[in-house]
């Protein structure tokens, strides 16, 4: 795929949905990375179900802490790996209270220092939360890098490099979710929808799908409703 038709391929994307979100529902930046980290080997609708329980006791890391392991666990239990999610952030927010004022980090490093949190998760956050122009590649971004010929690589950091080195720039801030929407309910991994992909003459996948019937939405009517966001993200950014 040459860089004309990566420009393409992300105008259209944009057209279907100009203001991506992410799926996770979140008001500050600390509950956002909670519902990351809970996300790992989840979906985002357990992980929802959970933390909307939650953030009504607790959506604070002092207010989370004080829960310790089992109290956390009690809301969690319904998200796999529950028991290790549930000590990596009562330790995740023992670490922010002592070492961050009870903030999110905004850098890299940091990020990456707390517990359950690596390098696609510290990528969300600076993402979604603080607008910087990265890209999380999740199962989803790696599947669609690779099937479509968009930026193939052998692991995710080779296509994270890549996407950050030829996604062109005025979509850079959005392409994580555009890319994730896309491969969660278009281009999937065991019966990618071909005949409905609005992207499928720009694809370089072998086994195409064909269809008369005109593309549909990139995702269900549901997904498009207004998400929780914080107030930390700059006019004119969108939520991730």
């Amino acid at each position: 795929m040459n860089q004309n038709q990566r420009r393409e391929l992300f105008a259209r994307l944009k057209s279907l949905n100009p203001k991506p979100v992410t799926e996770l529902e979140y008001r500050t930046p600390f509950e956002l990375l909670i519902a990351v980290i809970l996300s790992a080997q989840a979906t985002d609708k357990s992980v929802n179900q959970a933390t909307r329980k939650l953030y009504k006791v607790a959506s604070t890391p002092a207010q989370i802490q004080a829960l310790g392991v089992t109290g956390l666990s009690a809301f969690i239990k319904t998200i796999g790996l529950y028991n290790a999610k549930a000590k990596n952030i009562i330790a995740t927010c023992t670490m922010l209270l002592e070492q961050h004022h009870g903030q999110v980090p905004r850098t890299r490093e940091a990020l990456e220092a707390l517990p359950g949190v690596g390098r696609k998760t510290a990528n969300v956050i600076l993402n979604t939360a603080f607008g910087e122009a990265t890209i999380a590649v999740d199962t989803h971004i790696f599947r669609i890098s690779n099937r479509t010929g968009l930026a193939p690589g052998k692991n995710v950091l080779q296509v994270e490099n890549k996407l950050l080195k030829l996604v062109p720039e005025e979509y850079k801030l959005d392409a994580h979710h555009w890319l994730i929407l896309h491969g969660r309910y278009v281009c999937k991994a065991r019966k990618p929808d071909c005949g409905h992909c609005v992207l499928n003459d720009l694809c370089d996948y072998r086994h195409k799908t064909s269809s008369h019937e005109a593309p549909p939405a990139l995702f269900p009517a549901s997904q498009t409703a207004t998400r929780r966001k914080p107030s930390v993200r700059k006019s004119g950014q969108h939520n991730g």
